[in-house]
C-alpha cells in the first residue's frame, strides 16, 4: 500500500504480516510523553552527525506485508528516508508498550523488525519505567539489558536496603548506551522523570 494513501484512512492502522491492524486513535498522555522524550533525546545526540532521528507519527515500510508507526527510530541510511515514511530497516526502533500493543510489540511486530535487520529495539514499559534492549542477532532479538529508572525518592525510600547492598546499587545503570555511529548515552532519568 502506497504510504501517502494511508492518510486517507481517519484512524491509523498497522500492516502485521499482511493484516490491517487498527491503531488507538489517541494514545494515553504517559505514552506521547515517553515517546517524544526519547525522540528528542537522539534527536539532540544525532544533530548534524549521519544518522536521524524520527518521532512518532512516521510511516515505517519494512516490506510489502509489514508496515509499522513506530514510537521513535533512528535511521543511519539517509537513503531509506523518502518524502512521506521511511523504506527499509532503521538501525534502532522504540515501541512504547501499552494495553493494546504490548502482546504485538513483544511478538508479531519484533519478528517483523528483527527479520528486516533492525539492529537494536527498545520496548519501553511505562508502568515499570524500564526499557528492555535488544540487539540482532542473525535475524532474531535477543534481549541485552532491561534498565530500569528508581527516583531519589525511590531510593530514598529504600535507603536502608541499598545501604546494606551498596555494591549491588553501584552496578545498577542510570544510563542507556545506545551504540551506533555515532555512540552516546540516554540517562534514564531524562526519560521517567516527572
Amino acid at each position: 500500500m502506497d504510504p501517502a494513501a494511508k492518510r486517507d484512512y481517519p484512524i491509523p492502522f498497522e500492516l502485521i504480516d499482511g493484516k490491517v491492524v487498527m491503531m488507538s486513535p489517541r494514545p494515553r498522555v504517559r505514552h506521547v510523553q515517553v515517546a517524544s522524550r526519547i525522540a528528542n533525546l537522539f534527536d539532540q545526540k544525532l544533530r548534524g552527525k549521519r544518522c536521524t532521528a524520527l518521532p512518532d507519527g512516521v510511516d515505517l515500510i519494512l516490506d510489502e506485508k509489514n508496515h509499522f508507526i513506530p514510537d521513535a527510530m533512528i535511521v543511519c541510511g539517509p537513503d531509506k528516508i523518502k518524502d512521506t515514511c521511511v523504506e527499509g530497516a532503521p538501525d534502532l526502533v522504540v515501541e512504547v508498550l501499552s494495553p493494546s500493543t504490548a502482546k504485538r510489540d513483544r511478538g508479531d511486530k519484533a519478528k517483523a523488525y528483527a527479520q528486516a535487520g533492525v539492529r537494536v529495539y527498545w520496548i519501553v514499559s511505562i508502568e515499570t519505567r524500564s526499557i528492555e534492549v535488544y540487539h540482532n542477532e542473525e535475524g532474531r532479538f535477543e534481549l541485552a539489558q532491561v534498565y530500569t529508572y528508581y527516583s531519589e525518592a525511590d531510593r530514598a525510600r529504600n535507603a536502608e536496603l541499598l545501604e546494606e547492598h551498596r555494591e549491588e546499587e553501584a552496578d545498577m545503570p542510570y544510563t542507556i548506551p545506545v551504540e551506533l555511529d555515532p555512540g552516546f548515552d540516554i540517562t534514564l532519568a531524562d526519560i521517567f522523570e516527572n
